[in-house]
């Protein structure tokens, strides 16, 4: 395993017991044992070093071409892939990694006393045609209402996102967003949801301005697939464990 510069993850007892029995002392691999800690608790990756232990006693493990044994760490932190779910294993094995921050010059954001003219300008107008419409929505859902055959939630977009240079700065004011979702789709990521606090919502479907909705109308999405990001990015080391072996 390659070694880090730096780490911020604190190392708690047992992280420095398996790490010293692994005869592990690079950050890369602390790191990755301390987060298995936090994922699945003391007792399971203890029960996971006395497997590795015995199983490399046993006459351990290859590595995935067949040209030598694993080490010790290696014997453990293959079973570890193995015994853990595909969430944890993505929660385990892919930490995030910081953004890098780029410099941009100041442009001034265009004012909309200079924009109303041309926005009337364009609704007076002949209207193009939108051929296909798509939101894709990422978050914390709010209430859910489970009817027969959907579900209702509500999600609210309280922060603008870094935005080209010279657009007009949106409007302060969050957006609600009431969300249609079939009762299939939900069942495949309500668990997910319910059980991982860090997890959040992917959503895609087809935005509505509806008048029906209130007295001033809502922002409506009619969901056409949902997912969550753990499912998501466990999905793509799955198929990368895979491709592996």
């Amino acid at each position: 395993m390659e070694k880090t510069k730096t780490t911020k993850t604190p190392i708690s007892e047992t992280t420095k017991k398996v790490a010293k029995t692994l005869g592990e002392t690079q950050t890369t691999p602390l790191n990755t044992i301390e987060r298995l800690v936090k994922v699945i608790g003391d007792e399971r990756v203890l029960a996971l070093l006395e497997e590795a232990i015995k199983l490399k006693a046993e006459g351990g493990l290859k590595t995935n071409d067949g040209s030598r044994h694993r080490t010790l760490g290696g014997v453990f932190f293959k079973i570890a892939k193995n015994k853990l779910s595909a969430q944890e294993r993505w929660r385990v094995f892919t930490p995030k990694t910081p953004k890098k921050s780029k410099e941009d010059k100041q442009v001034k954001p265009m004012r909309w006393v200079e924009l109303k003219p041309l926005l009337g300008q364009l609704l007076a107008a002949v209207k193009g045609e939108a051929q296909t419409v798509k939101m894709t929505l990422i978050g914390k859902p709010g209430r859910v209402i489970e009817k027969e055959r959907v579900v209702l939630t509500s999600l609210q977009s309280a922060k603008s996102p870094s935005l080209p240079k010279g657009l007009p700065l949106p409007p302060s004011e969050p957006t609600t967003y009431l969300v249609f979702i079939a009762k299939k789709q939900w069942t495949k990521v309500k668990d997910s949801i319910a059980n991982f606090p860090e997890d959040k919502l992917i959503i895609e479907g087809y935005p509505v301005y509806d008048r029906r909705i209130g007295q001033n109308g809502a922002m409506c999405v009619y969901a056409q697939n949902v997912t969550t990001k753990l499912i998501q990015q466990a999905k793509r080391q799955a198929q990368k464990d895979n491709e592996d072996e």
